[in-house]
């Protein structure tokens, strides 16, 4: 598959759901240790609400109805010893502190608020309460209270804070830890199923999507032999099928428009060969409907004249339908290359003799200039078939006692061999088109051919890796380039 493992759909909701789930989990131990916090002190504020009301009684701290100082004092020297959880403190009934059980030293209010320790008094139930801590300028704590000497003539309040700094130490050091291991425990076995849920779960929503990706993956490779081209890196599943399938939609409209072209092509080719074929057929029809019509009447000089030119009026039907048949096979890749190295310029001693006949009856001088040795990697029936229509094309448009010079060079890895004539050359505007199938220039003489020796040759050098190109320099000079053997 294209796409990396950690890069797809499913890859990308597992991550999220490990982060969510640890999220969800952090938040509910941190939820749970507060929750927890909250509960203890209520308990604790319960359990104790009558604390300081006890403390009164059972230390004896009013006589007389009037506050015992040195009970008192004693009571602070005790719990200072015995239970340093409980910070006992002796507020006026402004709130403003008189005395303590605790470190002077560690004392920050100078009093505290009665807003909490009139609401506990008239509602002892509303707990938790927390109220003004004297160790710190802003934490509250939960407490016990009760108004002294007694409630119906009260002078102060005996003030008891349940959770003292040395119960918030021994709880950070004890209490806290065991909550952050049930926390983590709990997240730790919520993370593990709730993962191992949705792992399961995505697993079965991703995998139509991961199958159809492979499909579409295997019906582009089935599409088309050519190596996809790189896609962006970037997305997941979803943005890879989409790329997907937008790169098959532009394949999809370029098979489209090759095909209108093609068929534009086809109809081009219907119309011309219809045309081209025509002239023979109708040239010979007329030559033997006279020999019918006029065969008492004809001398026989004259009904051989006739003969000879229906048969070469077939021959040339001939060519033009082999050289279709051939065209066909080409554009078809039915004919494939048979590749092997071969020294170049022997074959283009051997073409060249071939042709010199044809030449001397036109009065052209065939010139040739090829010594190097170096091999070609090409098909030699192939090449020489290029070569015959390039020789016999320049041989046909060459006035008389003209020449057409052939010479090899070796350039850009391979053999370039030049066939130049004498001739009037191509016209700028149609050197562009030579080599296309039935392409004959405006006002150019006709020759018998159909116009289909170019893109035969044209496209057997391309079936061999090579390439055929035309300008012009004193004459229409055509180039044929083919890979050395050396340089595969």
């Amino acid at each position: 598959m294209g796409l990396s493992v950690l890069r797809t759909l499913y890859a990308r909701l597992a991550i999220g759901l490990f982060l969510l789930l640890l999220v969800v989990g952090g938040l509910f131990t941190l939820l749970s240790l507060a929750s927890v916090r909250e509960y203890s002190a209520a308990v604790n504020q319960q359990l104790n609400r009558n604390l300081a009301q006890n403390l009164v009684s059972d230390r004896n701290l009013v006589t007389d109805g009037q506050l015992n100082r040195d009970a008192l004092k004693q009571l602070f020297e005790l719990y200072m010893t015995i239970n340093p959880s409980l910070e006992i403190y002796l507020l006026d009934t402004d709130g403003a502190i008189l005395a303590y059980s605790a470190d002077p030293d560690r004392i920050k209010r100078n009093r505290v608020s009665l807003e909490p320790i009139q609401t506990l008094l008239e509602n002892p139930d509303a707990y938790p309460l927390p109220g003004d801590d004297p160790r710190s300028h802003d934490r509250q704590k939960v407490f016990s209270v009760t108004p002294v000497p007694s409630a119906i003539d009260p002078a102060g309040y005996l003030y008891v804070v349940l959770r003292g700094e040395e119960f918030d130490l021994a709880e950070s050091m004890v209490h806290s830890n065991r909550l952050l291991q049930m926390g983590a425990g709990a997240l730790a076995v919520s993370l593990l199923v709730g993962l191992l849920a949705g792992l399961v779960f995505f697993r079965m929503l991703t995998r139509r999507l991961s199958r159809l990706t492979e499909r579409v993956e295997s019906f582009e490779r089935e599409l088309s032999s050519e190596q996809s081209p790189p896609l962006a890196e970037k997305g997941d599943d979803i943005d890879y099928l989409a790329s997907r399938f937008d790169l098959m939609a532009r394949r999809i409209v370029a098979q489209l428009d090759l095909l209108k072209h093609k068929d534009a092509q086809r109809r081009q080719l219907v119309a011309q060969v219809s045309h081209d074929l025509r002239t023979p057929l109708a040239s010979i029809q007329g030559y033997l409907e006279a020999l019918r019509m006029k065969h008492e009447t004809l001398e026989a000089e004259e009904r051989g004249r006739f003969l000879a030119v229906a048969l070469s009026e077939t021959h040339r039907l001939g060519r033009q339908v082999e050289e279709l048949f051939e065209l066909a096979a080409l554009d078809a890749r039915e004919k494939q290359p048979d590749i092997e190295p071969f020294v170049m310029a022997e074959l283009l001693y051997d073409v060249v003799q071939k042709h010199r006949p044809a030449a001397d009856r036109a009065g052209v001088e065939l010139i040739i200039s090829a010594t190097e040795t170096e091999s070609v990697l090409a098909d030699i029936a192939m090449t020489e078939r290029v070569l015959d229509n390039l020789i016999n094309n320049a041989i046909v448009h060459s006035p008389r006692n003209t020449r057409v010079i052939l010479t090899m060079s070796v350039r850009d890895g391979g053999a370039a061999i030049t066939v130049a004539d004498a001739g009037p050359g191509i016209r700028e505007e149609d050197l562009g088109q030579v080599f296309d199938p039935f392409y004959q220039a405006a006002g150019a003489e006709r020759t018998g051919h159909a116009g289909l020796g170019l893109a035969i040759a044209q496209r057997l050098a391309v079936l061999q890796h090579g390439r055929l190109s035309a300008h012009n320099a004193n004459g229409a000079v055509f180039t044929l380039w083919l890979p050395l053997a050396s340089s595969s």
